[in-house]
């Protein structure tokens, strides 16, 4: 119980250290002008939120890095004490996709394309891909990591070369997923946080001790961006946080093998884009066979259609967080089989 202590003392301390730089980090964002360019099709009802100051991703990624790596040299320091090197695979898929966002967030901002449109969809799609593939034959060559748990078989089951493209997509899917929930004051940070929470509970399960640690770290993080983002935001995590949290997510996911449960445990998420994929694919159908456009939602991803049906941003943000914290109950009831 003493690893799973401490991890939660990692969250605490982690909250506490973010807490104290986030007010003059979101000051140096207002005086560079790094504010949030909203997308024509959603200005009727998030106008009021143009200029806010955005790339607050790093505002997560960097004390969780800060602490992970001091941790980490700490333990180099103390005679015969193995260190958890495998952690520093969702810490390089953190700093990686948080590149990537920070590029399409700054583009959105400083570059040429439309208000609000950052980079282009398939150099970024492209970009995540790339990555994704790179994290996969890490994990099955560099971490033995090529299996899958089912709920209620003691065994793994060993899938060996089509791992890469499952863990691929899988990783690619979840960034794309927490993207698209980003879309209201609190709703991604906290939905996250969850999920690092019940896979943090579940490495501790599995003996995952620097596992455990990180994913805590991350919840204190994200629950001092949260401090900043709650409505009225302050600040957004723009896809710096939010294409990293979700690869990370996934990545911590396999780690421990028990990512079958990640659709259950990241619910909303998985939610906001299956909606966006069926609000594509019921437009063109419609329009190819019908000869109109007809559409399943009245707008996606799926809590603005919640919006247009009168909700208020806090009321989405609380009810996506009910549904999000049963969810996450359920699976690691699943895990615990």
């Amino acid at each position: 119980m003493r690893d799973l202590a401490f991890g939660l003392s990692l969250g605490g301390l982690t909250f506490l250290f973010t807490i104290i730089w986030g007010d003059p980090f979101i000051e140096v964002l207002r005086r560079l002008g790094i504010g949030k360019q909203v997308r024509e099709e959603i200005s009727d009802v998030h106008s009021r939120k143009v200029g806010t100051p955005t790339m607050g991703g790093l505002m997560i990624l960097i004390p969780v890095l800060i602490v992970t790596l001091g941790l980490n040299i700490a333990r180099l320091l103390v005679p015969n004490v193995i260190t958890g090197r495998s952690i520093l695979v969702p810490m390089a898929v953190l700093v990686l996709y948080g590149g990537l966002g920070a590029l399409d967030d700054w583009e959105g901002i400083m570059g040429a394309r439309a208000v609000g449109e950052g980079l282009s969809a398939r150099v970024k799609f492209a970009g995540q891909i790339v990555i994704a593939f790179a994290t996969s034959m890490v994990l099955m060559y560099g971490l033995d990591t090529h299996s899958v748990v089912l709920p209620g078989i003691v065994f793994k089951f060993n899938l060996g070369v089509f791992y890469l493209p499952v863990a691929t997509l899988l990783i690619t899917f979840m960034s794309n997923a927490v993207n698209l929930t980003d879309g209201l004051d609190g709703l991604a940070g906290i939905i996250t946080a969850s999920a690092f929470a019940c896979y943090g509970i579940i490495a501790f399960m599995q003996g995952q001790t620097y596992l455990t640690q990180f994913c805590f770290t991350m919840v204190g993080a994200c629950f001092a961006f949260l401090w900043f983002n709650a409505h009225p935001a302050q600040l957004f995590m723009g896809d710096t946080g939010s294409l990293a949290l979700g690869a990370t997510l996934a990545v911590v996911a396999l780690m421990t093998g028990q990512w079958l449960i990640l659709p259950i445990i990241a619910i909303i998420p998985v939610a906001e884009a299956v909606s966006v994929m069926l609000q594509v694919a019921s437009s063109q159908l419609s329009r190819r066979f019908l000869g109109e456009d007809r559409r399943i939602f009245l707008r996606t991803p799926l809590h603005h259609h919640f919006e247009k049906l009168g909700w208020s941003e806090t009321q989405i943000v609380q009810r996506f967080w009910l549904v999000g914290i049963l969810a996450g109950m359920a699976g690691i009831a699943l895990a615990l089989l």
